[in-house]
């Protein structure tokens, strides 16, 4: 669907996040071109012009905003940040003290406001978070609680106990009742998104920037009866290879395991999503009939709202009875950019 200037000069007046990936905004007296959602103070109309890709503000002479840096994913992981995660995952044992970033040429005050906007705790409750999921999954595993905590980089039995059950509820020596369920912040064309897995399967793969998404970690938690805690699992290898391919238009179904809690219904919604070919779309009315529910549109509609796993169970292949694009949690600018996307592959 085309829009209008006046609808693209509305939406950036509001700095509305819903239409990143569908135009940028450039500048002709500044000479610089931005996101849809940019902060900076907005120009008059007569001197913009828009375009549906940065390549094309490129061409045109124009540079990259320095405030909402529109060739950078969105909320994407600097690389920085991302080298340290990468060093904690081959090694939870590892501390990073102030002392070590600045040698790294990293402001600690820096990471430190950056891992509280995306993570919502401090880089240090990151790194103990880490170092406690990894002595968790040994401790599953039958290691002894002594020799756990001091290979885990901690001093003590006491303060490892003491962190062990500020985040489990439990000591270490009873924790073998407890589940855990690992997450990860994952970087794709389309932004940012939260992968969480458990022993069984992918069970959340949602963007960061998704509406109610703590609400989302709380009900899974809570199905599961589990704890969420920055980790790593092998699923999580599986699943970047499997979205890279399928980003590059190589790949068209997932094998990666799926751990979907859930209704029998909810279930059966979700394996019905899964069935839509890739490239191809479905109505609600169409899902309730596939299911043999033809009376339940709107419950078909409501449990497609509650899928957590977003394009590996795809409920962006669901569009109106008109083929209009309603309904995705990800933002309408992302389902229209993954049906394109599938479209010229399919």
């Amino acid at each position: 669907m085309e829009m209008s200037f006046e609808q693209m000069y509305k939406a950036i007046i509001a700095k509305d996040i819903n239409y990143e990936g569908i135009f940028f905004t450039a500048v002709k007296t500044t000479g610089i071109f931005c996101r849809p959602s940019c902060t900076a103070r907005k120009p008059k109309p007569e001197n913009i012009e828009f375009f549906k890709s940065t390549k094309e503000c490129i061409l045109k002479g124009y540079r990259a905003c320095k405030v909402c840096r529109p060739l950078e994913l969105l909320n994407e992981t600097p690389q920085y940040i991302k080298q340290i995660i990468d060093e904690l995952s081959v090694d939870p044992s590892l501390k990073f003290k102030d002392y070590d970033l600045r040698q790294r040429g990293v402001e600690p005050n820096q990471l430190r406001r950056w891992f509280l906007k995306n993570h919502g705790i401090t880089f240090q409750a990151y790194q103990r978070m880490y170092r406690i999921n990894s002595a968790f999954k040994k401790i599953q595993n039958g290691e002894s609680v002594t020799d756990v905590a001091f290979n885990s980089g901690f001093d003590s039995l006491s303060g490892f106990g003491d962190s062990f059950k500020q985040i489990f509820g439990v000591s270490p020596k009873n924790s073998k009742q407890q589940n855990i369920i690992d997450l990860k912040r994952i970087e794709t064309p389309l932004g940012t998104m939260y992968a969480c897995a458990t022993e069984v399967g992918i069970c959340l793969l949602e963007f960061t920037d998704r509406k109610m998404l703590e609400g989302e970690f709380k009900s899974l938690a809570k199905a599961l009866n589990a704890t969420i805690i920055q980790g790593s699992s092998l699923h999580f290898d599986l699943l970047e290879k499997e979205l890279n391919e399928y980003f590059e238009g190589k790949r068209k179904e997932f094998t990666v395991p799926l751990h979907t809690p859930g209704s029998e219904f909810q279930n059966k919604v979700w394996r019905a999503l899964k069935d839509i070919p890739y490239g191809e779309t479905k109505s609600y009315k169409q899902q309730a009939d596939y299911i043999g529910r033809p009376e339940s549109i709107r419950a078909v509609a409501n449990a497609n709202g509650m899928n957590k796993i977003s394009i590996l169970i795809p409920c962006h292949r669901v569009v109106g009875a008109n083929g209009s694009l309603v309904g995705y949690g990800g933002g309408i600018w992302r389902k229209k950019w993954l049906l394109e996307l599938e479209s010229q592959h399919s």
